[in-house]
């Protein structure tokens, strides 16, 4: 059980602030060029984010098999939605530098 506190806890102080830094625009001048779109970007750091909480928390709370394996099914699905947008863009940002 100490894993699934010690996940959430990286996973919150990495990847939840970039997330938001990059949705909301407060990103150094030095990565404008590189994250060109950076709503998309901010979005798919949120979406590989919640899925931290949605497979650790309900272990922790003790939930039933059921809940967790729907949990963790939500969570991959977030994961590739995340994929997903990084994908696209990564190809917006290559298209927009040539």
């Amino acid at each position: 059980m100490i894993w699934q506190w010690t996940g959430l806890a990286v996973f919150s102080v990495t990847l939840l602030p970039a997330g938001i830094a990059l949705l909301t625009g407060h990103v150094p001048q030095r990565l404008h060029a590189r994250l060109t779109p950076m709503r998309p970007w901010g979005i798919a750091l949120l979406a590989f984010y919640t899925a931290a909480p949605l497979n650790a928390l309900p272990r922790l709370a003790g939930a039933s098999t059921t809940a967790t394996l729907a949990a963790t099914a939500l969570a991959g699905l977030l994961t590739c939605a995340g994929c997903v947008l990084v994908i696209v863009a990564g190809h917006r940002t290559q298209a927009i530098t040539r």
